[in-house]
């Protein structure tokens, strides 16, 4: 089940950048248990009811699009080189990790990660976003999600 939810945040990810655009693109932190996700990005203010709808219909039509879930493994620099930066979080990687998995979602998402995922977005399911807090002191958006 963690493998669904863990492709699921990719989506969610991707959702919620086409959605609130690039100023939500960095995480700062995820989180996994079961069917249930959490992501947290960076935002400054809380989405309105039918931005958070949107993301959620947004992530479920690339859910139903079944597109494909690519996994490389290359070396650190040639990451890189080929990905740029943006592969990266708000939780930087150690420097002495040189081999990098980046989980590609085609014109979706692009991230660095270490965990397994699905070979296909259609393999997830359904996402329901459950409940979206924003934390105003440190700018962070929280929204934790079930697979169902």
């Amino acid at each position: 089940m963690e493998v669904k939810t863990h492709t699921a945040l990719h989506v969610l990810k991707g959702a919620v950048v086409k959605v609130l655009g690039e100023e939500a693109k960095w995480t700062a932190s995820v989180y996994v248990s079961g069917k249930h996700g959490r992501l947290t990005v960076k935002f400054n203010r809380k989405p309105t009811k039918e931005e958070i709808k949107e993301i959620e219909r947004l992530a479920n039509e690339k859910i139903r699009e079944n597109v494909s879930v690519e996994v490389y493994e290359l070396p650190r620099d040639e990451a890189e080189k080929r990905f740029g930066k943006e592969i990266y979080d708000l939780f930087p990687l150690p420097e002495e990790i040189r081999t990098l998995k980046v989980v590609v979602i085609e014109g979706w998402n692009i991230n660095a990660c270490k965990k397994e995922h699905t070979k296909t977005t259609g393999e997830i399911g359904q996402i329901k976003i459950r409940k979206v807090r924003f934390r105003k002191a440190k700018e962070l958006l929280e929204i934790s999600f079930d697979v169902v």
